[in-house]
């Protein structure tokens, strides 16, 4: 999910590597450490829920609009989930504008698996006539600015978008949809909180920028639920995590969602 736009020169990425063989970063940061997570909600006026995060220099709006539609034939009795990633030159000049790219199915495809897998929304509450007619929640992501780390900022903000999104009350009367004019949270179950590393060298780091991104050999993406289970795992990149290395990153990966977690949540109140 890295653009392949101008790389670092390597003169830099020598130094990034050589500052992670010494447990060290180019932000001064240590290998275990997020930059800073900013959150709010509530962005986007005409949605039903929405939020804006900022990690880093990393910026991610997130909208969630609700329509009515009909379920899938294999699930009647179930809502239906859908996630879409908007990447454009905004948000780095490697991106174009058009249909969506590979990285842009790879983000929404992941924010979908830690949403789904984790099943934060009970989907079978948004069922108003089986096999007819459900809720659909469209879940779209638009990056304004990239320096690294798409896929946890996507997903925080797609999680705090939910959390304050609001569905409309309605009943089946006479084969019609009547609203009652009220409103209601989403039926949230699970808070899912992907933790991404990088592997450079034989250094795992949390939250890369875009530059480490640049000189990754591995990303492992590793998303946690609320029991503190792991829902949701992605690999990217070409090179190996031995079994000692994704050990360490799940335990690091079930503290670090913990504090995640608890600012999302906060955000969405």
């Amino acid at each position: 999910m890295t653009p392949q736009a101008a790389p670092t020169a390597k003169i830099e990425q020598e130094w990034i590597r050589d500052l992670a063989s010494k447990n060290r970063r180019i932000d001064g940061r240590a290998p275990s450490d997020y930059r800073e997570i900013t959150i709010e909600t509530g962005t986007i006026e005409k949605a039903n829920g929405s939020a804006r995060v900022t990690l880093g220099k990393t910026k991610i709006l997130v909208g969630v609009k609700l329509e009515l539609g009909a379920p899938f034939p294999d699930t009647p009795n179930e809502g239906v989930l859908t996630v879409n990633a908007e990447l454009t030159p905004i948000a780095h000049s490697s991106f174009e504008l058009g249909p969506p790219g590979e990285n842009a199915i790879e983000l929404a495809r992941v924010v979908d698996r830690n949403l789904r897998e984790s099943k934060a929304i009970d989907l079978k509450e948004l069922c108003i006539e089986p096999g007819k007619r459900v809720f659909i929640v469209f879940v779209d992501v638009y990056v304004l600015d990239h320096d690294g780390n798409l896929v946890d900022a996507s997903t925080y903000g797609a999680l705090a978008a939910l959390l304050k999104c609001r569905m409309p009350e309605c009943e089946i009367r006479d084969g019609e949809i009547v609203y009652s004019g009220s409103f209601r949270p989403l039926p949230m179950r699970n808070y899912p909180v992907p933790v991404t590393f990088a592997k450079i060298g034989r250094t795992l780091i949390v939250d890369p920028c875009l530059k480490e991104e640049e000189v990754m050999s591995t990303r492992l993406t590793i998303g946690v639920d609320k029991e503190d289970c792991v829902c949701a795992m992605q690999k990217g990149g070409m090179g190996t995590l031995e079994v000692h290395e994704v050990t360490a990153a799940v335990e690091a990966a079930i503290l670090k969602s913990g504090e995640i977690r608890k600012l999302i949540m906060e955000a969405a109140c």
